[in-house]
Formats: C-alpha cells, structure tokens, sequence
C-alpha cells in the first residue's frame, strides 16, 4: 500500500468518526468543533488530490470564518439540550427513510459519473485544483454567474446592516444624521455673572447649578426625541 493510498484511507476514516460526532454529540459546541476536525480531514483528501486551492479555502472560509461564527452564536444562546432532544426517537424512522433516499440518488448520480469518467487520476487531479485554471473559468465561462453571487451576497449584506440599525423600543438609538447637524448653541450656554461676595456668590453658584442641570435635561430630551 503507498503512502497516499494510507494517507487517505486515515483521513477518510477520521471524517466519518468526526461527521457521526456532529450528529450524536449531546453539546452543540462538541458537535461544532467535531465538524471543524471534519473539514480539516476533508481539506487533507484535497491535497492528496492535488487540489490545494480548494483545500485552503475550505480551511480558510469554513473553519476560519464560518465555524468560529457558529461556535459564537452557540455559546451565546442559552440553549436546553433536553428540550431540543423530545421527540428525537420519534422522527427517527422518517428521518432514517430520508437520509437512505439521499445516499441512493447521490449513489446514482456519481456511479453513473465514475462510469464515462475517462481521464486519468493525475489529469483529472490537474483540473480541479489549480488557482490558475479556476479564475480562467470564472472570469471567462461563468462570468455571468459570478457576477450574480457577488451581488446577491452585496444585497445580503446591506440587508443584514439594516435589519441591525432599525430602530428598536428596548435599545438606545439616535439618528446619526441629528449628531451631523447638531451646533455649538445646542450643547453651549454660556452664563455672565457679576462678582458678589461670599453669600451672593453662594446663590449664584446655587442659580448656575440649577440652570446647567436645566441645561443639560433639555440637551438629554433633545437626543431622546
């Protein structure tokens, strides 16, 4: 048996071990960082195959960004893991009968793929990995297409910024707008008083308090509003 084929073989049994622990782990975050183990084996089969682009970004764009996200999300819900666990075993059967329909019609549609494929291992390998050949393909043949998901990912985002600025009753919230247009008579007053002696002087430190509190409770409506 060659290195490879060895190589392979231990990655591909880790995966499946780490992609039964996703599914059968009792902790969300276990489940998640078992699927981070799975993609990392899974980026292990691409470089056996000598695709090393896609490779990293499945380490890079999955592992790097999109799991961290979800380990976030999941430490930050307070999720009952006894609650989301009723009625499992009886949606077992119909999930069962799912899944096997998914296996067979993926079976048939690469069985049928593995029949016509006539190109050797190191051709084919040559073909799907190299930055080179993918960016000729996507900037040449499916231009189009690419053009589409840059734009459906700009709406989403612009979509998501809204959705975080709306305004909400249980959240302070201002306009930034009003903060762009706000003048220094807004904030300012300026009080002029003459010099008095010590129990004149008191007063008026009594009357200037009172008028910066009366100030700054305008100020504070004004920004309410």
């Amino acid at each position: 048996m060659e290195f490879k084929t060895a190589l392979f073989y231990v990655f591909a049994a880790i995966m499946v071990i780490a992609s039964t622990r996703v599914i059968t782990a009792r902790n969300p975050v276990t489940a998640a960082l078992f699927l981070v183990l799975a993609f990392f084996n899974a980026a292990g089969i691409w470089m056996l195959l000598k695709a090393e682009f896609l490779a990293v970004v499945l380490v890079l764009v999955y592992v790097g960004a999109v799991m961290v996200l979800f380990l976030f999300v999941v430490m930050m819900l307070d999720i009952n893991i006894d609650r989301m666990r009723e009625g499992f075993w009886s949606h077992l059967p119909m999930a069962s009968a799912i899944g096997a329909l998914i296996v067979l019609e993926m079976a048939a549609v690469l069985w049928r793929g593995f029949l016509g494929f006539e190109q050797s291992p190191e051709a084919a390998a040559a073909n799907i990995g190299g930055t080179k050949e993918l960016g000729l393909l996507i900037y040449t043949k499916y231009i189009y297409a690419f053009e589409i998901a840059a734009v459906v990912l700009l709406v989403a985002i612009i979509a998501a910024v809204a959705l975080t600025l709306r305004t909400r009753k249980d959240t302070k919230y201002f306009d930034p707008a009003d903060a762009v247009r706000v003048k220094r008579n807004d904030r300012l007053r300026v009080v002029k008083m003459k010099a008095v002696d010590q129990p004149a002087l008191d007063a008026a430190s009594k009357a200037a308090a009172i008028a910066a509190a009366e100030a700054a409770a305008t100020v504070a409506s004004k920004e309410t509003k």
